[in-house]
C-alpha cells in the first residue's frame, strides 16, 4: 500500500522559504498524481497543490505564485517549494495520492489512502 513520509517543515519568519519533501513507500510513485494538503488548528484539511503523472500542476489561489510543486519519480519523492511564507500558511502539511489536476473533481485524495504524520510549518515573527 502506498504510504508517505513528509519532512522539511520548521519555524520561519514571514517572507521566508521552506522546501517540503514527501517520500513514498510501498508502491511506485510514477503511477499516481500526488497532492499536498494542510490543516491548521481548528480548521478543515485543505488541498494546497497537486501534480499529475505528466507534471501538470494545480494550486489553491492562496498559494498560487508562491508555492511550487514538483516530483522526482526516480527518488519516489514529491516536493513543495514554499516562498514568501505568510502566517496564514501555518499548518500541518501532508501529502497523498490524488485524482489528477485535469479531473472534474481535481486533486481529491483517493479513497482508502493512508495519511502520514505530516510536517509542521509555522510562520511567525
Amino acid at each position: 500500500q502506498l504510504q508517505f513520509v513528509e519532512s522539511g517543515g520548521g519555524l520561519m519568519q514571514p517572507g521566508g522559504s521552506l522546501r517540503l519533501s514527501c517520500v513514498a513507500t510501498g508502491s511506485d510513485l510514477r503511477y499516481y498524481s500526488i497532492g499536498w494538503f494542510r490543516q491548521a488548528p481548528g480548521k478543515e484539511r485543505e488541498g494546497v497543490s497537486c501534480v499529475s503523472t505528466t507534471r501538470k500542476t494545480d494550486y489553491v489561489d492562496s498559494v498560487n505564485g508562491r508555492f511550487t510543486i514538483s516530483r522526482d519519480d526516480a527518488k519516489n519523492t514529491v516536493y513543495l517549494e514554499m516562498n514568501n511564507l505568510k502566517p496564514e500558511d501555518t499548518a500541518l502539511y501532508y501529502c497523498a495520492a490524488t485524482t489528477p489536476p485535469s479531473a472534474p473533481a481535481k486533486c481529491v485524495p483517493l479513497a482508502g489512502i493512508s495519511w502520514g504524520q505530516g510536517t509542521q510549518v509555522t510562520v511567525s515573527s
